[in-house]
């Protein structure tokens, strides 16, 4: 199934439908077909990205791509289908680009901000304030097995911006992560609401993913390390594999490292 969606993605003819103007990138809704076949998808060409002076290496499109190669060799089906094709749409191609299946579905409610008296039980709070009435409030997020995965896979990707906008929900329960063209920095930068977690012991399951993943990574001839050195820097792939290291070793989530860990605004 992900290898005919990939397919569709990277060779299917692409229609615009328009753009999506929350994104901070150029961002475009679109529609590849092939034959019988049609899937809406998201596009966002490397000529629409803004340079980012802490992350000068490479592409966002190149880092969402390695970013699903990393989830994909971990056996998790938490981001969509990611690829890079050479041409957009065809009646507005700006070139090569990341293209992403579309998913159905809104931002989760598995994180939220609550008044500070209405935190449900089965919530971890992450971080304490004041809205603009002065009512205390926090953020949440549910204390959810799907949410405590993809914290694990952020901490693996070293996601700089996992946004609460960032995880969408469909109708059948399935859960997403999207937005990953600022991970797999060298140097530690994650920034996330998900630090629920943090201390707690990483689940058998996972660590057993990541021993595979790290197996992977220590292999330079590995399909995973070949396809990921054409979009991340030898460094970054070094790091990555040390991450993976570190995590098994510790067997725990990791904490927050300096108090501006969750990124703003938060959503």
């Amino acid at each position: 199934m992900n290898g005919d969606v990939i397919d569709l993605l990277t060779s299917g003819e692409m229609t615009l439908l328009g753009r999506i103007p929350s994104a901070s990138n150029l961002t475009l809704a679109c529609v590849v077909r092939a034959g019988d076949d049609e899937l809406r998808c998201v596009y966002k060409p490397v000529r629409g990205e803004a340079p980012l002076w802490d992350f000068p290496d490479g592409t966002l499109a190149g880092r969402e791509v390695a970013s699903y190669l990393i989830c994909e060799a971990l056996g998790w089906d938490l981001i969509p289908e990611t690829t890079l094709r050479q041409s957009g749409p065809v009646d507005a191609d700006l070139g090569p680009g990341m293209v992403q299946r579309w998913i159905d579905g809104p931002e989760s409610d598995l994180i939220d901000v609550v008044r500070a008296d209405a935190v449900s039980p089965g919530s971890l709070v992450i971080l304490a304030g004041h809205d603009a009435d002065g009512t205390p409030v926090a953020l949440v997020h549910r204390d959810d097995a799907r949410l405590a995965r993809l914290a694990v896979l952020d901490a693996v990707i070293n996601n700089a911006d996992r946004k609460g906008g960032h995880v969408l929900t469909t109708a059948d329960g399935r859960m997403y992560g999207i937005d990953h063209g600022i991970c797999l920095h060298a140097e530690d930068k994650l920034r996330t609401v998900l630090w629920g977690w943090a201390g707690r012991p990483i689940a058998d399951d996972d660590l057993a993913a990541l021993g595979v993943l790290h197996s992977l990574l220590a292999q330079p001839d590995a399909e995973l390390v070949v396809a990921l050195a054409a979009l991340i820097s030898g460094d970054e792939i070094e790091a990555l594999r040390i991450r993976v290291g570190d995590l098994l070793d510790s067997r725990r989530m990791p904490s927050p490292p300096h108090s501006r860990a969750i990124p703003w605004p938060p959503f």
